[in-house]
Formats: structure tokens, C-alpha cells, sequence
């Protein structure tokens, strides 16, 4: 479920190495020009090696309504990444993943042209299993679908994907492999 409550949400600031640094309020880590944020993404896979995509709820202030990875968040402060992306994996899609594993961190500083919001982020991945089926919470997903490698790259032809999509899934390719053994054309 989305956070509802009136206190700020709070994300970890790093450096470069990805050691914290100190703490920002979430929506003024991304104010332009951004600051650099611990932040992770997930990559879920079915037992055919399709890959889980979201499409962003209409109501998310940043990135609505466009596809993106399965699940991706911040830590909270002290928060391990690991951790994190389990909990809101539950919390979007209303399952736990069946084997979740590291794929690397990638650090990027994308700009959303829309929101005038930046992605300055230093990116924890992982990747793994999903047997259940998805129930996602609407208020933070619009839409799902399970995707081969060739079914994305038509998709990413047509449609709009987050800013970070690219650079997160390019990182993560050789875990993905590890985990779905080359099914679905990863």
C-alpha cells in the first residue's frame, strides 16, 4: 500500500562508492539537479523465463503511468537493499518472490522529461523467481505483464518506459541469465 502517513519518507544519500553519506526527504532527492540516493530495482521472472513488467499507477507524482521493471524503491535509512526490495515487492504486488538474488548496483543520473524530477541514484539489483500470481496494489500499479526478451524489445519500441529502465535491466543481464537459465531469450 502506498505510505499514507504524514511523515516525510526519508531516503539514504551516498557517495560515489555508494557509502552513506546522510539523509534527504525523498521528493527533494530528486528536485533537479537531484542528489545521489541509495535506491534498488528488481527483475521477476516466471518459470518461463518471462520477464514481470509494471506499468506505474496514473497517481504516482513521479514516472505515472509509464512501464517499467518489476518492482524498484528506496531503503529506508538503515535499511539493507536486500531488504527492501523483498518488502516492496510485497507490497506491490502482493507476493514474495521465490528466489531473490543480487545482480551488481549501477550508478545513473537520469532526468525525467516530464516531471522535471532527477534519477540520481546509486542502484542496488536483483533478480529472481516468481510462482505466484501477481496481485498488484493499483495505487502504485497500473498494469502488469509477463514478457519474453523479444516481446520487450517490441514493447520498448512502442510504448513509454521509465527513464532508468534501460540502464537498470542492461546491469542486471548477466544475473538474469544466471536466474531464468536463458529461458525467454535473456
Amino acid at each position: 500500500m502506498a505510505n499514507s502517513s504524514a511523515a516525510p519518507i526519508m531516503l539514504e544519500l551516498v557517495d560515489e562508492d555508494g557509502i552513506t553519506i546522510g539523509t534527504a526527504e525523498k521528493l527533494s532527492a530528486h528536485v533537479a539537479p537531484g542528489q545521489l540516493h541509495r535506491a534498488f530495482s528488481v527483475f521477476l521472472f516466471d518459470d518461463r523465463g518471462r520477464l514481470l513488467l509494471q506499468r506505474r499507477a496514473l497517481g504516482k507524482y513521479h514516472s505515472p503511468g509509464v512501464w517499467s521493471n518489476t518492482c524498484c524503491g528506496h531503503p529506508y535509512p538503515g535499511e539493507s537493499p536486500f531488504a527492501a526490495a523483498a518488502r516492496r515487492v510485497g507490497e506491490e504486488l502482493g507476493v514474495a518472490p521465490a528466489l531473490l538474488r543480487e545482480a551488481g548496483t549501477v550508478r545513473y543520473n537520469h532526468p525525467d522529461p516530464t516531471s522535471g524530477l532527477v534519477e540520481q541514484e546509486f542502484n542496488h539489483l536483483f533478480a529472481g523467481l516468481l510462482r505466484e500470481e501477481p496481485r498488484p496494489d493499483p495505487e502504485e500499479i497500473a498494469e502488469i505483464a509477463f514478457v519474453t526478451a523479444e516481446e520487450l524489445a517490441a514493447r520498448h519500441a512502442t510504448d513509454t518506459f521509465s527513464t532508468w529502465f534501460m540502464t537498470v535491466l542492461d546491469a542486471a543481464r548477466p544475473a538474469i541469465r544466471e536466474v531464468t537459465g536463458g529461458a525467454g531469450g535473456w
